[in-house]
């Protein structure tokens, strides 16, 4: 038996093999420690191996789901080993053969997935810095593929996908794109052979070519979905006839959106690593599974097709008439996750609760059709006739499947009484026997008038007719004598011995018979599994265009207008999530970036709500991007190419990067591939290192976005030295929250209003967060001294050393004995990436009487070196004197 085993394992080295023994999986040496480990079952050990006990570890195979699914989730693999052959026949162990293998991103089961989400298999091929992305969902059959440029663009989609199993080649250099992904396995580099790959694809498609699909000359992608369905079908052990297409992805077609993006905007994942108070979280009232995860891929995947979004409105305002979406709503909710019990059809795993959940659903489809036929829109007219109808699957599976049927068709008790003869007569004679027998026993003892007749059982001879021995001479001549006994005989009839054959065997015989028919149902259905998947398709897009009109009738969005002209004007914009989580009433604010203002440089005190205003103005531009209203009084958004994120703080200890460094990657992201059409958010840039450096930074970063790059900015920061950038450069302009103080207390009023902040009452909210007053005093003493510029404190005349409150520098100035800090508005002075020629003169302009009186610190005391050289008269200097002067002013450098 372990020679066996071991055979079976060397052909599956990467997965925990389940070896069938009776009642139970059981898991040898290795596999058996890491099983025991992963799901806390126990270890033990039976025979020897090289004179070691064998490790050992079991499950029953009746609980085996739940042991798969947990393996799964932790993105293990499982081969599972069943018998194949007969105990009765066998000369040694029953032969046994790989049935399944079990991976995360080629599961079908109901029980190992999670309905919310897709379950993706995605293979990744890479060529001199280009990428190659095909990913397939095995439960629906959808397959695409994709080519980006770059690791940043690779790990961008990788991280929208979320696969569940990433297959890479053994020898790619992209080991970036597998940080933090379960399920990554390594396959050989042939696998992603291209010409094998178009062999295969075409195999499977039956066509000639790939140029019909459009990707004929995506070669890396092709390489890469070439390895993918050769690793499907060689985990799946049977066919796949519901792939019967690959689609191309065009990033062209679609708002991009990085990781950190999607991250900081928490569209279906929190920063927490949930899905609480999230975007989906709000929007997602869809009646199925399958229309929950294509809002899903909507809200991450936005596009830029203006035809297409104007459909999706068109078809949410119908719905909207008088409140037509509330009855689909209740249509749809009879409907099951026929996307993923079409795929168990197509891969013959289907179970029985799978066909009655199809049979239900399917026949729903005619009152769907005709609440369709009366809306105008044409996009809900489309959706009508891809729906279509199945009368006569309805009608036969009707009439095949039990209304309430077993979970697993081996327990028999599927298929309906009266939809086979054969199975019914079959199912009598196995629960009927007892009175096939007494009715007869009376017929014979009727016959015969022999009163000692009696009808009996035993498992060595079977059914016979037993008769004294004296009265046994008066057996009729079709009996045949079958035993003799000492005080009786006992006989067969050709009629009980018919009726032995068929009940020994009846319980059996409809077992088998009930799983010919169950298998005869699913190659039915699978006849028109093409049709069946375009309307489970046709059905996801109505659920999710009916979640949107709900939506936008219970929490009060409008539609807005769409247009190719860039720009982004709402009046009234909220943010839905936040609007939902808090008690208190949502300030709405507006918003206004057009051709002629394209940065808003946004000021105001810590929690006054600039972050919320920035992400609910990404978020309004998104919702539009898939068809959605917009929580908004009005808008008009003009079409986007890209929405960039850089908010919040947080570093990557795993990866080595600091807070500052993380940052600092995120912007140059930006600066490198935003263009005119993208929308960019920038919060708090420059705040992790030097008050110098971290100016100088942000300055340099806001001046190119508006001068170079001209993206739609909102550009959030604390250094009030950025508001002067509106007097320096055209299409920038200043808003602020707005605040108030009250009784040394601060009021946040959440309210956009035009100018810079008067403060960042940075003091206020250190307040609100518990720090000790006696920190606060000696921080308020050192922000009067730094805002009226006066000397920073001796350090060492201070016994506990104050902690700066954000809008003071975070490092401060050295000052040179016997000088002062100068405040004056001096922007020229900060770096600027034009060459010095085309800098303009720095604008006059009276300071506003609440405009903070910072110190500037690109005006600091000229150095020794620079007023000894400033006073020198070069006409009058000799060689001798210039030699000994460079030797001065050398030393004063090191002063």
């Amino acid at each position: 038996m372990m020679q066996q085993y071991l055979k079976i394992k060397a052909q599956h080295p990467y997965e925990l093999v389940f070896y069938r023994m009776g009642d139970f999986y059981e898991l040898f040496f290795d596999d058996a420690k890491k099983a025991a480990e992963l799901l806390d079952v126990t270890l033990t050990a039976r025979g020897k191996s090289a004179g070691e006990p064998i490790p050992m570890a079991g499950v029953p195979y009746h609980a085996a789901e739940g042991y798969l699914a947990k393996l799964v989730r932790m993105g293990e693999s499982v081969a599972i080993a069943e018998q194949i052959g007969d105990p009765a026949t066998s000369k040694g162990p029953v032969e046994r053969k790989v049935v399944r293998v079990v991976t995360p991103g080629t599961v079908s089961d109901e029980a190992l997935m999670d309905s919310s989400r897709d379950n993706l298999l995605v293979a990744v091929h890479e060529h001199d810095n280009s990428f190659g992305i095909a990913s397939l969902d095995i439960g629906s059959g959808r397959f695409q593929v994709l080519e980006v440029v770059g690791l940043e663009a690779a790990g961008s989609e990788i991280q929208r996908l979320r696969p569940a199993e990433l297959l890479m080649a053994d020898s790619t250099a992209t080991s970036p794109l597998a940080e933090n992904q379960r399920g990554v396995r390594r396959r050989a580099p042939w696998e992603f052979d291209l010409e094998t790959a178009e062999r295969l694809l075409c195999q499977q498609f039956s066509t000639k070519d790939l140029s019909g699909f459009g990707c004929h000359e995506m070669h890396l992608a092709l390489s890469a979905a070439g390895c993918l369905l050769a690793y499907a079908q060689e985990t799946q052990r049977t066919a796949l006839p519901h792939i019967k297409a690959i689609s191309p992805e065009d990033r062209n077609e679609a708002v991009a959106m990085d990781s950190a993006t999607r991250r900081n905007l928490e569209l279906d994942i929190n920063l927490n690593g949930s899905e609480e108070h999230t975007l989906l979280s709000v929007l997602n009232t869809c009646a199925t599974a399958m229309g929950g995860r294509l809002l899903r891929r909507w809200l991450n995947r936005p596009i830029r097709q203006l035809a297409v979004l104007t459909a999706r409105q068109d078809a949410v305002a119908s719905l909207l008439d008088n409140y037509a979406y509330e009855a689909q709503h209740e249509l749809l909710k009879n409907i099951g996750d026929l996307e993923r019990i079409l795929g168990r059809v197509a891969l013959r795993s289907a179970r029985p609760r799978d066909m009655s959940r199809l049979c239900r659903s399917l026949a729903v489809y005619p009152e769907l059709q005709q609440a369709l036929a009366s809306h105008d829109s044409e996009h809900l007219k489309q959706l009508a006739v891809e729906v279509s109808e199945f009368p006569d699957l309805v009608d036969l599976l009707s009439r095949a499947i039990e209304e309430n049927p077993p979970v697993v068709i081996r327990e028999g008790g599927v298929i309906a009484a009266g939809y086979d003869s054969e199975l019914d007569e079959l199912r009598d004679l196995s629960s009927n026997a007892g009175q096939f027998l007494v009715d007869l026993e009376t017929r014979e003892r009727e016959r015969t008038k022999i009163s000692t007749l009696k009808v009996g059982y035993n498992r060595v001879h079977g059914y016979y007719i037993e008769i004294s021995r004296g009265q046994s001479d008066g057996a009729p001549a079709d009996y045949i004598r079958r035993q003799t006994l000492k005080n009786a005989e006992r006989f067969i009839t050709p009629e009980l011995k018919a009726f032995e054959d068929k009940a020994l065997s009846a319980k059996s015989r409809a077992l088998a018979r009930e799983k010919a028919l169950y298998e005869e149902l699913i190659e039915r259905v699978s006849e028109d599994l093409s049709r069946l998947m375009t309307s489970a398709a046709a059905v996801s897009e109505l659920d999710v265009l009916v979640c949107l009109a709900e939506r936008a009738q219970n929490l009060n969005l409008s539609r807005p207008e769409l247009t190719p002209t860039p720009g982004l004007d709402v009046v009234g914009g909220r943010h839905l999530v936040v609007e939902e989580v808090i008690d208190t009433p949502f300030v709405a604010n507006d918003l206004s970036l057009d051709n002629n203002q394209r940065m808003l440089v946004v000021t105001g005190p810590n929690m006054g709500g600039k972050s919320t205003y920035m992400r609910q103005c990404a978020l309004i531009a998104l919702l539009a991007h898939i068809g959605s209203y917009i929580p908004a009084e009005s808008g008009k958004i003009g079409i986007v190419d890209r929405i960039f994120t850089r908010i919040g703080s947080s570093d990557d200890l795993a990866g080595g990067r600091s807070t500052f460094m993380v940052e600092m990657t995120e912007t140059a992201n930006i600066l490198h591939n935003a263009t005119d059409r993208s929308l960019v958010l920038m919060d708090e840039i420059g705040r992790g290192t030097s008050t110098f450096d971290g100016l100088s930074l942000a300055w340099a970063t806001a001046e190119y976005l508006a001068e170079k790059v001209r993206a739609f900015t909102l550009f959030a920061t604390h250094y009030f030295e950025l508001t002067q950038l509106p007097e320096l450069l055209p299409g920038v302009a200043n808003v602020h929250l707005d605040a108030t103080e009250h009784n040394d207390d601060i009021v946040f009023l959440h309210r956009i209003q035009l100018g810079a902040a008067s403060k960042s009452y940075g003091l206020q909210v250190a307040k609100l967060a518990g720090i000790p007053q006696h920190v606060l005093s000696a921080a308020q003493g050192h922000l009067e001294r730094l805002e009226s510029g006066q000397p920073v404190a001796d350090v060492s005349a201070v016994a506990t050393p104050p902690t700066k409150p954000k809008n003071t520098p975070s490092t401060a100035p050295q000052a040179t004995p016997g000088t002062t800090l100068k405040t004056a508005p001096a922007p020229a002075a900060c770096p600027d990436s034009r060459p010095a020629a085309a800098k303009p003169a720095p604008k006059s302009s009276p300071k506003a009487p609440d405009q903070p009186m910072q110190p500037d610190f690109f005006a600091a005391a000229p150095h020794p070196a620079v007023t000894e050289l400033q006073a020198l008269n070069l006409d009058d200097v000799t060689p001798r004197q210039a030699l000994d002067l460079l030797y001065t002013l050398q030393g004063l450098t090191k002063q």
